[in-house]
């Protein structure tokens, strides 16, 4: 089993019990890099001393796990591009918050990622440094604008990833990479750092294999940051609790799914299939027609 396929959480629990070595599992990582970052164009910068970092941290939170960055966070000991030319080669001065949350929760930034250029894209195809391809099938896009993110998660060249999303930038590719994408409550993750698509909108949020290893990582990044005044005070609570009560009595909303233009399509059917597995796993799914009734009755209190 090659160790770069290990989830986070799995990854973490291997370090701990000494099954593997950082050595290790960092060098399935950059073997996979090595084989197919050409190819991919997943990273844009990497850094040569990630196993000396993550030997450092085998008692942190993520034990040194590596995580792949997208670039629009500012990393002093790497390049900052935003996947733009404007910014080639540009250091950084300071340390975005998260990236400083993940590194003192002993993540190590195995490298940064390519996206959209300033994030305005949803296919990580404006890049000036070229576009990333969708490792589960190089014909199709990987989505945006967190899609270096989302793919060096699919193509195993990291076990985790930070992204960032205005309009769907964390969850769309996500989903087109067949990876798991949390985009948090506004202000619950600090924007301090991050290069601005939206203020009003933008939120950094953990991108992962599993669920598991998202709220993890959420655990790490979110909270308070006096440098943003648009984070909340309240206390972070543990993501990872309650990840086993299952979705018993959910009421589960599937949007879109009668639009006119989707109805019968295989998208659409592939939603409804999913609401049918939540439906036997305890949960009531509501279609898109239901769910407008549902939010005017709640609405109205009729």
């Amino acid at each position: 089993m090659k160790l770069n396929t290990l989830t986070l959480r799995q990854a973490i629990k291997k370090l701990r019990q000494k099954e593997i070595s950082h050595a290790e599992l960092y060098q399935d990582v950059h073997e996979a890099i090595a084989e197919k970052n050409e190819a991919l164009n997943i990273y844009l910068a990497l850094d040569p001393e990630a196993v000396k970092k993550a030997e450092a941290k085998p008692d942190a939170a993520l034990a040194g796990a590596p995580i792949a960055v997208k670039d629009n966070f500012l990393t002093r000991e790497l390049i900052t591009t935003a996947s733009a030319k404007l910014l080639e080669g540009f250091r950084p001065p300071y340390e975005s918050t998260v990236t400083t949350k993940l590194q003192r929760a002993g993540g190590v930034i195995v490298g940064k990622t390519n996206m959209d250029a300033w994030a305005h894209g949803s296919s990580t195809e404006t890049s000036d440094f070229g576009p990333t391809k969708n490792p589960r099938n190089p014909a199709h896009l990987p989505g945006g604008s967190s899609g270096g993110s989302a793919a060096a998660i699919a193509a195993d060249m990291c076990v985790a990833a930070l992204g960032s999303e205005t309009a769907g930038s964390i969850r769309q590719p996500a989903s087109w990479c067949g990876v798991v994408g949390v985009k948090p409550t506004y202000g619950r993750v600090s924007r301090y750092g991050v290069v601005a698509m939206g203020s009003s909108l933008d939120s950094p949020g953990p991108m992962g294999k599993t669920v598991s290893d998202c709220a993890l990582l959420l655990n790490s990044i979110a909270g308070y940051d006096s440098q943003d005044a648009t984070t909340s005070d309240r206390s972070v609570p543990d993501f990872t609790r309650g990840l086993d009560r299952g979705v018993k009595n959910m009421k589960i909303g599937l949007c879109y799914v009668d639009h006119p233009k989707l109805a019968g399509t295989p998208a659409s059917d592939a939603v409804i299939q999913a609401g049918k597995l939540f439906e036997m796993a305890g949960a009531r799914y509501i279609a898109r027609a239901n769910l407008r009734f549902l939010l005017a009755k709640s609405h109205y209190g009729r």
